[in-house]
């Protein structure tokens, strides 16, 4: 069985490509979104409880290889992934979507390293933030916004309480061109606040961010764990996986 941890669009896409192919698989989904995109084939939902958690997991369902297919800012479950596979000797492979850092426009972006250095330089770039950063990294910018009319763009229900003059947004990707320039122009927004997420299902907001003159802050990924492959398209991901399922058959 291959274990396929999930929750993005590329691991959706790796559990068809797998299932057609006849390999067993069960992809998992930490559970912090109320109504996940399910992928096809098995799917379990929760956390395994940490490292030693997921050793057990490999070990009593006798995994052959994990692909780690995690949001690029999920670093806990990665780390957790690379402790546990290499303490199992279970093959793992990282299929990580590639970044915005090749964007035409990404050298006149502001890049930063925390969502809270985030927060505090958006505060000089503008008046009409957009905050499309996922609710988890939403406390940060409470305090330093709290006087700024905000547009923040969320799936599920924000964990903090958001100052009374923000606009609350609850969307689903993916976005075009169109609606993205229709909604800049709509809340009148001059910075952009977004994360490395990669890939193109949101890439549309920097694209009409662009276009409008609006100010860009990105917030960087955090490094992948040592040591790991990666790989960052589908395919290549899926011709890994079915091989080591079938050397360890």
């Amino acid at each position: 069985m291959i274990l396929l941890l999930g929750g993005t669009a590329e691991a959706r896409a790796l559990a068809a490509r797998l299932d057609d192919a006849g390999v067993t698989l069960t992809s998992s989904l930490a559970g912090r979104v109320a109504r996940p995109r399910l992928p096809v084939g098995e799917t379990r939902i929760g956390g395994f409880g940490g490292v030693a958690g997921l050793r057990s997991y490999l070990r009593d369902e006798r995994v052959r290889a994990v692909v780690d297919a995690t949001h690029p800012f999920a670093a806990g479950i990665s780390a957790n992934a690379a402790a546990a596979c290499d303490a199992e000797d279970v093959p793992l492979l990282r299929l990580a979507r590639p970044g915005w850092s090749e964007h035409p426009d990404a050298d006149r972006w502001h890049w930063v390293d925390s969502h809270a250095y985030a927060a505090a330089l958006t505060v000089g770039l503008g008046s009409r933030p957009f905050l499309s950063i996922g609710r988890q990294g939403l406390a940060p910018f409470v305090e330093p916004l709290r006087d700024v009319p905000a547009l923040v763009r969320v799936v599920d229900e924000p964990e903090v309480e958001l100052p009374p003059g923000w606009t609350l947004l609850h969307s689903r990707g993916p976005y075009d061109l169109a609606s993205e320039r229709a909604l800049l122009s709509e809340h009148g927004v001059d910075v952009v606040v977004t994360k490395d997420s990669g890939g193109s299902h949101t890439v549309a907001k920097l694209d009409a961010a662009g276009e409008r003159g609006a100010a860009v802050v990105v917030v960087r990924r955090p490094p992948s764990p040592p040591g790991v492959e990666t790989v960052s398209d589908v395919r290549t991901a899926a011709e890994w996986a079915a091989d080591r399922a079938a050397d360890r058959a």
